[in-house]
């Protein structure tokens, strides 16, 4: 049995952490949960008492939050170089906790019709939408990848949000952002983690 658990469902966040496993080459088994089903079970709720995915289980260790495992397994899996050089953690913290905090925020609320006055842009984390935006782009256009010169684990979580923004129109498919994600999609450990998920959907649906 694998000491690496991902707890998933195609349909989430689980697929950043999915894409991050193919990328370090882990051994990992999987667990698909349903939404209202068993992903509020308590067998579940024993890992992530929040019911929510995705979670991996390592070594009897937990670890729950999409930028969490990101930058977890980095670590945890060194060989995969996808971790921050010392030049590098700078940008490397930088962006993958500005994408997992104002940009998440941003995103959420303007999808939910939410929209801050100018005396709640003080209150909170994010200010507004559009300087979310124009952050990211100027981000994403300073080096080939968002820590640098090489693709990192920050990639793979900055990257996620950039392309689901940019499909599903929480984010406007800028010239910048299109360039960035052109450097990510073909990665074969995204192709890869795209096509099981894609498949595990598909199997999700028809039972």
């Amino acid at each position: 049995m694998t000491g690496l658990t991902l707890y998933t469902n195609p349909m989430s966040r689980g697929r950043i952490a999915r894409w991050m496993l193919e990328e370090v080459g882990a051994d990992y088994g999987v667990e698909m949960l349903g939404y209202g089903g068993t992903m509020k079970d308590d067998a579940f709720l024993a890992v992530n008492p929040m019911g929510k995915v995705p979670a991996i289980v390592h070594d009897g260790r937990v670890v729950t939050e999409c930028a969490a495992i990101c930058a977890y397994l980095a670590d945890a899996f060194p060989q995969a170089g996808l971790a921050p050089r010392a030049d590098e953690r700078a940008d490397y913290y930088r962006w993958m906790f500005f994408a997992a905090g104002p940009v998440e925020a941003a995103i959420t609320n303007r999808s939910l019709g939410v929209v801050p006055t100018s005396d709640q842009q003080r209150m909170v984390g994010y200010g507004e939408y559009d300087r979310v935006v124009a952050v990211l782009e100027a981000a994403v256009s300073a080096h080939p990848y968002i820590a640098g010169d090489r693709f990192t684990a920050a990639d793979v979580y900055v990257g996620s949000h950039v392309m689901w923004g940019t499909q599903f129109g929480s984010l406007p498919k800028l010239d910048a952002f299109m360039a960035y994600l052109g450097r990510l999609v073909d990665r074969p450990a995204h192709v890869r983690a795209s096509a099981l998920d894609d498949a595990a959907m598909a199997d999700m649906q028809a039972a």
